[in-house]
């Protein structure tokens, strides 16, 4: 049987994981964090249909639906408090569908995302080794290859999977010369306020955007009462101790920073601010515009370490879950991880790039980049109009991948 080594055990890994094991590939995860570093506090995603649906192509959505909530509408305030309406958040399936889904988004603390998934995907039988930081790859002669870690340990599979997000090692070792990610001008600042009244919180099943004069922030309403907020403010790259929020002092400075951002504005968003309880955490924004190389031999990267958007669309965890699905589809049908990683390439460069550059555009919009500083789009790049191509994206499990340029995952 053939085996693959996961780089990374996050989402994207996880989600590989399983989706091998559907393909009737083993696998092993090789995190490079220990078993129990993943608590990140009151960081927090949003997975849209396209996400959720990815997973339910692998039977791999119930865990994640029974850890997570879900909104129905989304409403715009201005500066002013003022509405500036409410829609549905579109990108489910028509009433009627066989697999007609909740309402979405649904929205889900990072770390526990991370967790259900690896414990699912172990639930499945694979395996997952922890503290293993890969350092080198090398490929024999066979075509197998052999990783490298931190420890001085080693594995060997026949391909190896690049889930290790941003900073990626895998990416550099396919190309030494690969572009590194891109710091967007924007710091993403997550919390909760217990107990929000009326006043302040938006009705049950609601995300609330708020678009300050000098920063965005955008909330929902979780079922014990808390109030999940998240502010992207404009700012330089930070190092890891300005970010930090763990003392009282740390999480003071960061409540009375966003607070400030939107003191001037007469929108509940720095009430909802100021009444935070522990849990603040802040993070630079990044994104990853287009990475030239994918794959080399029997390396290939995923997710963040091949595309990474800015926040803004809040697109990142879905992405990364529909490549893991479309990968392990090329890998059960075509002859030899080469040709399966290039239809991969094929199949997502397109979609995943849109993305990243409409996420970059929203970003540009948020942080006021002068349009002469606003990243271009490469060719073939630019998102259609809508969001019925970005939500509505399905993958058909049971449909061959054929080695051609047309057909669909």
């Amino acid at each position: 049987m053939t085996h693959a080594l996961i780089i990374g055990g996050g989402i994207a890994g996880a989600t590989a994981a399983m989706s091998l094991g559907k393909a009737g590939i083993s696998a092993t995860v090789h995190e490079a964090y220990p078993a129990a570093a993943d608590d990140d506090a009151g960081a927090f995603l949003v997975l849209f249909p396209n996400g959720l649906q990815a997973l339910r192509t692998i039977d791999a959505h119930e865990p994640v639906l029974e850890a997570s909530f879900s909104a129905e509408r989304v409403e715009m305030l201005a500066h002013t408090g003022d509405s500036l309406g409410v829609r549905p958040i579109a990108g489910g399936l028509p009433a009627g569908t066989p697999e007609e889904e909740t309402p979405g988004p649904w929205t889900i603390r990072r770390a526990v995302l991370c967790r259900v998934l690896r414990q699912e995907a172990e639930r499945r039988g694979a395996a997952i080794e922890y503290g293993k930081r890969l350092v080198d790859a090398v490929t024999g002669e066979d075509g197998r290859v052999t990783a490298r870690f931190a420890d001085g340990s080693t594995a060997q599979g026949d391909l190896l999977i690049g889930a290790d997000g941003l900073h990626s090692v895998t990416r550099r070792l396919i190309d030494p010369a690969a572009p590194g990610p891109r710091h967007t001008g924007q710091i993403t600042v997550c919390g909760r306020t217990p107990g929000a009244g009326p006043e302040i919180a938006p009705a049950p099943g609601t995300y609330r955007m708020i678009r300050g004069r000098r920063a965005f922030l955008g909330c929902t309403l979780a079922p014990g009462g808390d109030l999940w907020w998240f502010a992207n403010t404009p700012g330089g790259e930070l190092s890891r101790s300005a970010l930090a929020t763990a003392t009282p002092q740390q999480h003071t400075r960061w409540r009375d920073h966003v607070a400030g951002l939107f003191s001037e504005d007469a929108s509940p968003a720095a009430e909802i601010v100021r009444g935070s309880g522990a849990g603040i955490v802040a993070t630079n924004a990044y994104d990853l515009a287009r990475t030239p190389v994918w794959s080399r031999g029997p390396l290939v990267v995923l997710g963040d370490a091949a595309h990474a958007a800015a926040p803004n669309a809040a697109q990142g965890a879905s992405m990364a879950i529909e490549d893991s699905v479309v990968l392990a589809k090329c890998l059960r049908d075509l002859p030899g991880p080469e040709a399966a990683f290039a239809r991969f390439e094929l199949l997502r460069r397109g979609r995943v790039e849109a993305v990243v550059e409409r996420s970059a555009r929203l970003n540009d919009r948020a942080v006021q980049r002068p349009a002469a500083h606003r990243t271009a789009p490469h060719p073939g790049q630019e998102a259609p109009a809508g969001s019925d191509w970005l939500l509505r994206y399905r993958i058909d499990w049971d449909s061959p991948v054929g080695a051609g340029t047309a057909g669909t995952p």
